[in-house]
């Protein structure tokens, strides 16, 4: 079984009654609900107003795949937090980074940028085109599909160069975004997905769904180890190649 903590800001659906009528249960709860289908995962979520952000390092120590829903309040998880996730990441743990959290404290100290982006709420349509279409995480998804209504991302995206660019959004606006990226930091892997604003039913998407749950699959530990800087002897040491603690 591959065990996701869905992590939301979870902010709007409180404060906004149409961001409440689309996601009742919040954006973590529909995604929590449709992960939660596949026999393979298991889901359990963690919201801003939890204690200590619902992220310990017991809780991320039990975790294989981070979700991460964030907007306008960023600033108000702890940095002790976003170590935490961070480290996690390095020694395996698999982090999905969507929508608005390109600019969460755990994505920018994991990537090391600024992350920041051009962006306009005007309700443009977006055409998501699949660049890799033998990846797993595109796997069922043709060749593009499109969303009605999405926030529009536009590029300059100050983000490193992905270790690979699986899909590339383009905007009714005439914006083109890197909206598909695959990182490797350490021992674990980061997929961002730029779709999901709150005010459109973006994650009821059939395809956007799928491209979550395959990530969840890719992303998943295959090691898990902390990343330390042990004291080794020489290899031709008479006492043997041993760490000397």
């Amino acid at each position: 079984m591959i065990r996701v903590l869905v992590w939301n800001e979870f902010y709007h659906e409180q404060n906004k009654e149409h961001v409440r009528e689309i996601y009742p249960d919040g954006i973590h709860g529909e995604i929590a609900k449709f992960l939660g289908a596949d026999e393979e995962i298991t889901v359990r979520t963690a919201t801003l107003d939890d204690e200590n952000c619902g992220i310990t390092k017991e809780i991320l120590d039990e975790t294989d795949v981070l979700i991460w829903w964030g907007h306008v309040r960023h600033k108000l998880v702890p940095d002790e937090v976003a170590y935490l996730v961070r480290d996690a990441v390095l020694e395996g743990m698999g982090a999905i980074f969507l929508h608005s959290a390109h600019h969460s404290k755990p994505f920018r100290y994991l990537l090391g940028t600024s992350c920041n982006l051009t962006w306009r709420e005007s309700g443009d349509s977006e055409i998501l085109w699949v660049t890799e279409p033998s990846h797993p995480i595109t796997r069922d998804i043709d060749r593009f599909f499109t969303l009605e209504h999405e926030e529009t991302y536009g590029e300059p995206f100050v983000i490193p160069t992905p270790d690979k660019l699986l899909l590339i959004s383009s905007f009714s606006g005439g914006e083109v975004f890197r909206s598909g990226c695959l990182y490797e930091r350490g021992n674990g892997k980061i997929f961002y997905f730029q779709p999901g604003h709150e005010t459109f039913p973006t994650f009821k998407v059939p395809e956007v769904q799928s491209v979550i749950k395959n990530a969840v699959h890719f992303v998943a530990p295959s090691f898990r180890r902390e990343i330390n800087c042990p004291h080794v002897r020489k290899y031709n040491d008479p006492e043997g190649y041993v760490i000397v603690k």
